[in-house]
């Protein structure tokens, strides 16, 4: 099966190609990337940490306070706070008061800070690292980061506008009914390596970004939602940037 016959099954399923490319929604270049405050980084990855084991909805819903709390997350101004100010989140009602979410927080402003320093801004060595290799800035997150490993990588990259797919149950149904042999819930390098490589070969075949490659194979098989319906999803759970 080619990637025409996987497209072609989304169209049929999604009511026709005009209904199906409502859902494929513009994804920014590389320039436009590079040019988004390193702010929406740490912010990106603050949000996709909290909802990791939480219901997104309440993440969602409390989202501007998180804002506030942590100063539109100022890079600067959070990695030069003391301590004891960071220990006091854990009382905060603003926030999600769990220890270990917000130390997460407090060591990803470095790691935000520190690689700003080195390649210009954070924003730039996002947009530079090429989507054919996506499991290497992955692998490099988990590293280097503080709890960005597994899916929380993935909603990152997705929820500040790198161009990506993610390993949701569809995408990787589609992928195995290719013949290919991966887990279900593929974490092992030799599996993620067996995902990239059919995405790049999609991506030769057809010209079309990561993203729209993975939403196309998400849309063509598993349950159907209206595309209205998913539309005002993708509005509800849309990164703030």
């Amino acid at each position: 099966m080619t990637f025409k016959d996987i497209h072609h099954l989304a169209i049929e399923r999604k009511g026709g190609e005009k209904q199906l490319n409502k859902l494929l929604t513009p994804v920014a270049s590389q320039k436009q990337l590079s040019k988004v405050g390193d702010d929406r980084f740490l912010a990106m990855m603050c949000k996709a940490i909290n909802q990791a084991g939480f219901n997104w909805t309440v993440i969602n819903n409390k989202w501007p306070q998180f804002e506030e709390a942590f100063f539109n997350f100022d890079v600067k101004k959070l990695y030069f706070m003391p301590p004891e100010q960071w220990e006091a989140y854990t009382k905060d009602t603003r926030v999600v008061r769990n220890w270990t979410k917000i130390k997460a927080l407090m060591e990803n402003t470095g790691f935000v800070y520190y690689t700003a320093q080195d390649h210009g801004s954070f924003a730039k060595f996002i947009a530079d690292w090429p989507c054919s290799d996506q499991i290497g800035l992955l692998a490099y997150l988990k590293k280097n980061g503080t709890r960005l490993g597994g899916n929380t990588g993935h909603w990152f990259l997705r929820y500040v506008g790198k161009d990506c797919f993610t390993t949701s149950h569809d995408v990787i149904q589609t992928i195995k009914q290719q013949g290919h042999d991966i887990k279900d819930h593929p974490t092992s390098k030799r599996d993620l390596t067996v995902v990239q490589n059919v995405f790049n070969q999609w991506h030769e075949e057809t010209g079309l970004c990561y993203t729209h490659l993975s939403k196309i194979a998400a849309y063509s098989r598993g349950e159907n939602y209206d595309t209205d319906a998913i539309i005002a999803q993708n509005k509800k759970f849309a990164a703030v940037i």
